[in-house]
């Protein structure tokens, strides 16, 4: 056998090599990256099946049950808090962004 073709293929020796990373709520779970967590309101919008849900994130904890409630009677819509995050039914990205503005906080858009 040639010297060069020689190569560790799989090893059960050692096991996981990186510490584990912080993990905060979020969209994890669907494999896409968290976004940082620096005071900015970020929405974004989430296609699921035949279904769009708005998704707030960087709302503080102790304010994420008033903010979505006072959200979903602003959009006229159903939403729920999971995760860490606020999850509005359909589409109000615009809507949801001027309220957060009109209040003085610091909101973007995110995603396409």
């Amino acid at each position: 056998m040639n010297e060069e073709n020689r190569r560790l293929v799989y090893s059960s020796d050692g096991g996981a090599t990186e510490p584990q990373a912080r993990v905060r709520p979020g969209n994890a779970k669907h494999g896409h990256p968290l976004p940082p967590d620096d005071g900015v309101v970020r929405i974004a919008r989430e296609r699921r099946r035949a279904s769009t849900a708005s998704i707030i994130y960087g709302v503080p904890e102790r304010e994420l049950a008033s903010t979505a409630k006072a959200l979903k009677q602003h959009c006229g819509c159903g939403g729920t808090v999971k995760n860490g995050a606020i999850e509005i039914q359909g589409d109000h990205r615009e809507r949801i962004l001027a309220w957060f503005v009109a209040r003085g906080k610091n909101a973007k858009l995110a995603g396409g």
